[in-house]
């Protein structure tokens, strides 16, 4: 395959905080695939098993949890990467490694950490997939952190464009490691962050008519699927409904990658190296103007109709609960804390209940509730709305 010349290269990537000797490099792989094994490898990235995506700790084997989503989004990147002649390699690890930062719960229990460390800088999950990147997750005698390149954390930095106002976490980090939070990312960057905006656009569909939260005469009179899903129908007329809303969704998502491939060639035509996707002012990746309003206004519909259903709003509700009272139980008496943590705890704020958080958002969903149950003798109540 032929390298796009505003692709990122491995050969004249910027490096790794830390330096790796000639003799620890392990078999003929380039910078980025070492990048992508790290993160496939890491405890952080097999913690996203249990941690939520939209439903809180499912019983149901069939919905979506963080890893999952991690793989779809990186399946939809590959796919794009490779028709734009980016690195694959590096747009794979920025896909798997995107939501690593996310502690137990999801949004709800980000919201309850974010407030527990009001007084000491707040909590940010995607400053925390930095944080655990570089510091946290520290397989490796020689070094903290994973060491992943400048290119994979950069982009990890800026997931959602360039940062104006860095958290503490970010800030400390990138006073250390400078990863230039003014300007876009690169392209690859761009390609993993908008194929997170493709993959939960369309696989929340299946999970929200799964839990029965969606409408499905709602939901296809929505004009962002409602032409698609009037093909669906003239193609298959027979076929049972379930198999019509499985290939609704993969027609939903050929589409949306099939607007960007145009929109991101039509911006980066003429770029002439990856510097001018940094330096471009706005994305180089990204949906049409039409296809940018219709996801937009979907969105607004998954919202009131899914992520903000009562249901949803009152698990929620119970789960910064559960999250605020580890926060407090730890704080009172650290000593509940995993031997390790105890062992590593400083004395003194803000680094301390930094560390408590840091220790809560590890945590699995069925680790945060099995430590809330040790701790206060009994289970969380409806936690499990699928």
């Amino acid at each position: 395959m032929q390298r796009a010349p505003f692709a990122s290269d491995p050969e004249r990537s910027r490096g790794r905080e830390f330096p790796l000797e000639a003799a620890l490099t392990r078999g003929p792989r380039s910078a980025y695939q070492r990048d992508r094994d790290r993160v496939i490898h890491s405890i952080a990235f097999r913690r996203l098993r249990y941690k939520t995506q939209v439903f809180v700790a499912p019983d149901g084997d069939h919905y979506r949890v963080r890893l999952t989503h991690s793989l779809e989004v990186s399946q939809i990147a590959r796919v794009i990467a490779r028709a734009l002649g980016l690195d694959e390699d590096l747009t794979e690890a920025l896909a798997l490694a995107h939501d690593i930062g996310h502690p137990p719960f999801g949004h709800a229990g980000e919201e309850a950490l974010d407030g527990a460390l009001h007084a000491y800088g707040g909590f940010d999950h995607n400053a925390h997939c930095l944080r655990t990147v570089m510091r946290l997750e520290s397989p490796y005698c020689e070094h903290d952190g994973l060491n992943l390149t400048w290119e994979t954390l950069e982009g990890l930095a800026k997931h959602n464009g360039p940062v104006d106002q860095a958290n503490w976490a970010l800030a400390e980090l990138d006073a250390q490691f400078p990863l230039e939070l003014d300007s876009w990312p690169s392209l690859e960057a761009q390609v993993a962050a908008i194929c997170d905006d493709i993959a939960y656009d369309n696989h929340d569909i299946d999970d929200g008519l799964r839990a029965g939260f969606l409408d499905l005469d709602e939901l296809l009179a929505q004009e962002f699927v409602a032409d698609q899903w009037r093909e669906v129908e003239r193609r298959y007329p027979d076929a049972p409904r379930d198999r019509q809303l499985r290939e609704l969704i993969r027609s939903q998502i050929g589409l949306m990658v099939n607007d960007v491939l145009a929109e991101t060639g039509r911006r980066t035509e003429g770029m002439a190296d990856v510097s001018e996707v940094r330096g471009a002012g706005r994305p180089s990746a990204a949906f049409s103007e039409a296809m940018e309003a219709a996801e937009r206004s979907f969105k607004r519909f998954m919202y009131d109709k899914l992520y903000y259903h009562p249901e949803q709003a009152a698990t929620a509700q119970r789960a910064r609960r559960v999250v605020a009272e580890l926060f407090a139980a730890y704080s009172q008496e650290p000593v509940l804390m995993d031997e390790e943590w105890i062992t590593r705890l400083p004395r003194f704020e803000p680094d301390r209940s930094r560390h408590i958080a840091d220790y809560i958002a590890g945590m699995t969903d069925r680790f945060a509730i099995s430590r809330y149950e040790d701790i206060y003798g009994r289970s969380p109540e409806g936690l499990r709305n699928v």
